[in-house]
């Protein structure tokens, strides 16, 4: 049976691994590089985390595995569970069991994860994008006919459209999308007071939609986008105990 992967941070449980019994001679660091030499052998990887017991477990390691396959962490979970890996006794593997219905909004990755996975799936030349149209949404003129009843902080504001395309050449298959994102002025100013927008575009494609044909397909509600600060998505899909449960025996 096939599996759909999607472009977007894994949040179920059937994708998690909980690894314990690691030993506390190494340092978190070097866990963390050892768990992910292993593991990624069975699929690619979002994220590994090494963690130190609780004081009442005594001294050691615990690890959080995140794969973007729920299959992938299958195998790995039946093929490493009980054996010693890396360190001389055996650690112990189990996928997360969720214990109570959770409701995970859908976080899209960035740019970089994005092209890791389709790179991982499609192969480096297995796939490619462009960008059809960029446009700067913005208008000043308006922004200050109601900058009486616009908050100070959104009086002005940096808003640009984009349409792109992804195409997997083998699969003749083809996939527009399209997004916005708006940025109020006062916080960029804060940096240089010059904003820019470049795009350098690496392959062209001859079938290329045009801008009619784009008209029916491209609807854009507003919205605000506000970065994380702290590692894009990341920051807003760690692990949360109080969502996710594992049975430990």
């Amino acid at each position: 049976m096939a599996e759909l992967v999607p472009f977007a941070v894994p949040t179920g449980s059937d994708k998690t691994l909980l690894v314990w019994e690691l030993s506390s001679g190494p340092t978190a660091e070097a866990l963390q590089h050892s768990l992910f030499t292993v593991f990624s052998q069975f699929g690619l990887l979002y994220s590994v985390r090494v963690f130190p017991n609780a004081a009442v477990a005594g001294p050691g390691f615990y690890a959080i595995v995140k794969f973007y396959s729920a299959r992938d962490a299958h195998r790995a979970q039946k093929a490493c569970d009980q054996k010693q890996l890396f360190q001389k006794s055996p650690v112990k593997i189990r996928l997360g069991t969720q214990h109570k219905a959770v409701q995970h909004n859908a976080l899209a990755l960035n740019s970089s994860r994005c092209q890791e996975l389709a790179n991982y799936y499609f192969g480096f030349n297995g796939w490619s994008k462009r960008i059809i149209k960029l446009q700067d949404l913005s208008d000043p003129e308006e922004e200050r006919e109601n900058e009486d009843i616009v908050a100070p902080l959104q009086r002005q504001s940096l808003k640009f459209f984009c349409a792109l395309e992804v195409v997997l050449p083998s699969y003749e298959c083809r996939s527009p999308g399209v997004g916005m994102a708006e940025e109020p002025l006062d916080n960029l100013e804060e940096e240089s007071g010059k904003i820019a927008v470049a795009y350098r575009c690496c392959e062209e494609i001859t079938d290329a939609r045009t801008e009619e044909e784009l008209q029916d397909l491209i609807q854009v509600s507003c919205f605000s986008w506000k970065p994380c600060g702290q590692g894009e998505e990341e920051c807003l899909s760690d692990f949360s105990f109080e969502e996710e449960e594992f049975t430990v025996p």
